[in-house]
């Protein structure tokens, strides 16, 4: 259950600005299981539910229910497919911690 990153919630934290709502998208985040990942980065499939989301909970939810169907179909909705997906995650992400 990997936890979001710093920059990853900063970006949920903008596009879900309602009271509660981020706290929420972080929330189920938190709490999904390792085996959602499929041995993917935790991050990269965190980051495409939200991404693919735009800052709608609706559609979040929808990617949640994507997401217990194939992860890859989760990576492709939010653009983080193919293989040039660590830039892709740095432009959308770029708060990222130089610890990181």
């Amino acid at each position: 259950m990997p936890a979001p990153t710093a920059r990853l919630i900063a970006r949920i934290r903008r596009d879900f600005p309602a009271p509660g709502s981020s706290d929420q998208v972080i929330g189920w985040l938190t709490g999904l299981p390792v085996s959602a990942y499929g041995r993917q980065d935790p991050e990269r499939v965190q980051a495409a539910l939200v991404l693919a989301a735009s800052g709608r909970w609706e559609r979040f939810a929808a990617g949640i229910e994507l997401l217990r169907q194939d992860w890859r179909d989760v990576l492709m909705a939010g653009g983080l497919a193919e293989g040039d997906w660590p830039d892709r995650l740095d432009a959308e992400l770029p708060d990222r911690d130089a610890s990181a």
